[in-house]
């Protein structure tokens, strides 16, 4: 498996059709909707066949899909941490998940230098719409403090498990949701998504095309608990699959809205209308870019933070939500950290493309940066790559000598990507652990465990594995 690009669809754009916009202003907008624990084969386009995403299908009709994108790592705060400072798992600051009082995660260092610095250093506008998970309000961690001009959400993603909680957060002030008392059925509040989705709208409403913005929306869905509002979009799915009730959380439990998933009868229907309902987000961030006349400047990127989960009558096994890949959230399995990736920039990045170049989070940042200063040079410490050549369609792309990932909990884990071959190290924590090497060429799907046959390649990996990490005394792994 080579990384070459492959091209397919119509017509590739090229350079030649950059549109008057981007000509008229360099620096364009940027959109980054990064959806939660959505798997591989979660998405029509990446195939899925139980129900149907047209308007993430038709971003990637319009620009370009990744094949060979992975996460930072597979759950949710390591995993933005990478993707915010463009380091690996064995670099960057936040490593594992780790639940601090009275709310929120372990935060973010004041020197921290994320995709938000280098968008306002640019002169951009920076906001965020969704989950946060990388420092409590007034901490280094807070939005604010990293560079996030407009923050409105979940700032603590274990508030992020409730659907309907009793407050978000808009910038540094509590909002309370009233109407989501732990008395109130679920179903009969406001549905938070909803909330955080009208506040991003509105604040595309008040951009213009004098002034670059840099907008990311990590949306809690469809990360469990599993529920959607009654409305036209669950109507439409329940009674179409076979189902088997989820008994979680109830009113009175002591997790119950703060971390404990609902109980849900129909855990199918309501797993299709979730990610129905992201699909119809999405569709409507970019018509409210068209009616702004902001579209044909800004780049469109969506992805998803990790594997899908299995977690609160989540069954990615029916819905074939990692595709042919083995493992789910929490593994370092291909289906645990490899990714959707979409992005479309129109006149730019070549129309109905695929790519099959091996990425990885710690890329956007790089990326980032050179797309709004292409003489700024490569900042110390960073382990990702720029993708502007990749993209649009240039020559001399750099590519990754290899991946690192790593994942604090269950006994730690570790893998190294490198070309064709992948070694994973499990149970780090008991005796050293235990090795596995696959070819992921000829195995995509990891069965074949062929440490036996190749140990030469073994001990050079086991050799990057040792070298990739710096000890961090806040998330050691041995």
């Amino acid at each position: 498996m080579d990384n070459r690009i492959a091209v397919t669809g119509i017509l590739c754009l090229g350079m030649g059709g950059i549109c008057t916009a981007y000509a008229q202003q360099t620096k364009p907008n940027v959109v980054f909707i990064l959806a939660d624990d959505l798997g591989y084969g979660d998405l029509g386009c990446y195939g899925q066949e139980k129900f149907a995403t047209p308007n993430i299908d038709r971003l990637a009709q319009e620009g370009m899909r990744f094949t060979q994108c992975y996460s930072g790592t597979t759950v949710s705060a390591p995993s933005r941490s990478c993707l915010l400072t463009g380091m690996h798992s064995g670099h960057t600051y936040i490593r594992g998940n780790i639940e601090l009082e009275p709310e929120g995660q372990f935060p973010m260092p004041a020197d921290a230098r994320t995709f938000f610095h280098a968008f306002k250093d640019a002169g951009y506008k920076t906001a965020a719409f969704g989950k946060w998970g990388l420092g409590f309000v007034g901490t280094t961690g807070d939005p604010q403090a990293q560079g996030c001009d407009t923050f409105y959400g979940y700032n603590c993603q274990l508030l992020a498990h409730s659907y309907y909680p009793d407050h978000l957060w808009d910038n540094d002030r509590r909002v309370d949701l009233k109407d989501n008392v732990l008395e109130v059925q679920y179903g009969r509040g406001q549905y938070a998504p909803d909330l955080i989705h009208a506040k991003a709208l509105e604040y595309l409403d008040g951009m213009s095309a004098d002034e670059p913005f840099f907008m990311w929306y990590p949306t809690i869905l469809p990360h469990a608990e599993l529920i959607v509002p009654e409305d036209s979009i669950i109507q439409k799915f329940r009674g179409k699959f076979p189902e088997k009730a989820y008994k979680g959380a109830e009113p009175g439990s002591r997790s119950f809205r703060h971390g404990g998933y609902c109980t849900q009868l129909y855990p199918h229907a309501t797993f299709a209308a979730m990610v129905t309902r992201l699909d119809v987000y999405v569709g409507q961030i970019v018509e409210k870019l068209k009616e702004k006349g902001l579209h044909d400047n800004t780049i469109i990127i969506f992805a998803s933070d990790n594997g899908p989960h299995c977690e609160g009558g989540a069954d990615p096994d029916f819905f074939n939500s990692n595709g042919i890949y083995r493992g789910y959230k929490r593994d370092l399995y291909e289906g645990g950290i490899r990714v959707p990736m979409i992005i479309s920039w129109p006149g730019r990045v070549a129309q109905g493309c695929e790519t099959d170049f091996m990425c990885a989070f710690w890329d956007m940042l790089p990326t980032f940066r050179e797309i709004i200063d292409p003489k700024a040079k490569p900042a110390r410490g960073e382990d990702g790559v720029s993708l502007l050549p990749l993209l649009t369609g240039k020559k001399g792309q750099k590519e990754h000598e290899y991946l690192y990932f790593e994942f604090q909990e269950l006994d730690g884990r570790q893998a190294v990507r490198k070309g064709k071959w992948k070694l994973v190290r499990m149970d780090v924590r008991k005796d050293g652990g235990r090795y596995e090497l696959y070819n992921i060429a000829a195995d995509p799907s990891e069965k074949h465990d062929v440490i036996n046959e190749h140990p030469d390649v073994a001990s050079e990996l086991k050799a990057i594995m040792q070298s990739a990490r710096t000890d961090n005394p806040n998330f050691p792994l041995m």
